[in-house]
């Protein structure tokens, strides 16, 4: 169980984590803004964080060539920074 500062596995290869998110409904928002642009993306850990949110955080993954496009979505203004962890990936 990851309880240090809920370090994070290293992603699979070609993936980068573009998001952290303290609640499920909020990374599934992100994820849905991102799919409806067209950017594939993946959650992790949201189960996790539903059984112990203080523990975890829900990580939303995108593609590498995929992550200029994903980063500039979660951080306009209507979208506001889903994200706020200053120590996101």
């Amino acid at each position: 169980m990851f309880l240090d500062g809920d370090t994070d596995p290293t992603p699979p290869e070609g993936l980068v984590i573009v998001g952290r998110f303290e609640s499920p409904v909020e990374a599934q928002i992100a994820k849905g803004m991102l799919e409806s642009a067209g950017v594939e993306c993946f959650l992790v850990g949201e189960n996790a964080n539903n059984l112990l949110a203080a523990a975890f955080r829900v990580r939303l993954q995108v593609r590498v060539e995929d992550e200029a496009a994903a980063r500039a979505l979660l951080i306009q203004p209507n979208g506001g920074d889903p994200a706020e962890n200053p120590g996101q990936a």
